[in-house]
């Protein structure tokens, strides 16, 4: 495929759509549990998505760690564009003043990346001040991050590879589904390590709409909040200006374009995605479904099908 002639959007108009306030009363109550759990943890791991690395991470979280040691995971590294990943982490030390993080992926059975997990957390543990709880022989660690980024996928990782246990806690595609408050669960055996799992939780005043995009295509707010349409309309806004244009033969477009709807209608006809609609003359017509194209396109780029993409500027 030959490189577009055309010059796709710079800007992108964000409208007069909310994107700056989701903050739920479970991520509240969250929040304040895991201020009164901070003494009686070694560590705090703090998940989030490789794809944005800098964008939305929860600012107040940094501030409740304190002095406690910390480990950022990034998590879905396969989903993130990897030519930009020693960029990435070269801003990432610089700000968190070389502090502990690491890349990972969570899915894969053995996974290679999620296997250095544990042995790094009782790296830092043991190297590191433990203050009131130097007496105590077990270990105990806080996972914490925003919504959808892997937190309950990572937990559920190192049961399997270090305790070879099942789920200690469900996942799923859409934020929100763990809601428990600081649910304790065994990670580790040798040394014991019990894992207090919270809530993702985001900031409660986002500091950019474009922030709030990028939380949104990647699922870190729920969609109807946003709106499917206008997430598909920013996410195909990113993919052309980043010449990302895996998505023309994934769903056999003739070209890279700046027009959803033209993406939408070729999705909705070409899977014949079609809802019936009643004219004002009571006849009914079949039209394109242009909803479950839209939710199609997005699904696509979250399983990592329109290839890695990081959405955050090195």
């Amino acid at each position: 495929m030959s490189k577009p002639d055309r010059i796709f959007r710079q800007i992108f108009q964000f409208g007069s759509k909310d994107l700056t306030h989701w903050f739920p009363s479970h991520m509240a109550k969250g929040m304040k549990k895991m201020m009164a759990t901070l003494k009686k943890v070694d560590l705090v791991v703090e998940v989030h998505d490789a794809r944005i690395p800098i964008a939305g991470r929860n600012t107040i979280l940094k501030e409740l760690m304190g002095v406690r040691p910390s480990l950022l995971v990034l998590n879905k590294m396969d989903l993130a564009d990897l030519d930009k990943t020693k960029m990435i982490i070269d801003n990432l030390k610089e700000e968190r003043e070389n502090k502990q993080m690491m890349f990972c992926e969570c899915l894969t059975q053995h996974s290679r990346s999620a296997k250095k997990v544990m042995p790094k957390i009782v790296e830092i543990i043991e190297s590191s001040e433990r203050y009131n709880r130097d007496e105590e022989v077990e270990y105990s660690i806080l996972c914490t991050g925003i919504p959808n980024v892997g937190k309950s996928s990572l937990i559920n990782a190192m049961r399997r590879l270090h305790l070879k246990k099942g789920r200690g806690t469900s996942t799923g595609p859409t934020p929100g589904v763990t809601r428990s408050v600081l649910h304790k669960i065994k990670v580790n055996e040798r040394p014991t390590i019990w894992l207090y799992d919270t809530p993702g939780v985001l900031t409660p005043q986002i500091q950019h709409p474009d922030i709030g995009m990028k939380l949104a295509v990647c699922g870190t707010i729920p969609d109807h909040r946003v709106g499917i349409d206008i997430i598909c309309d920013y996410l195909l806004y990113i993919l052309n200006k980043q010449e990302a244009h895996k998505y023309v033969e994934y769903f056999e477009l003739d070209n890279p374009t700046d027009d959803i709807m033209q993406v939408l209608f070729h999705i909705a006809d070409k899977h014949k995605k079609t809802i019936l609609l009643k004219t004002y003359d009571g006849s009914v017509v079949r039209r394109p479904d242009m909803f479950r194209a839209a939710d199609m396109m997005l699904r696509a780029f979250r399983k990592g099908e329109l290839g890695r993409v990081t959405l955050d500027d090195a």
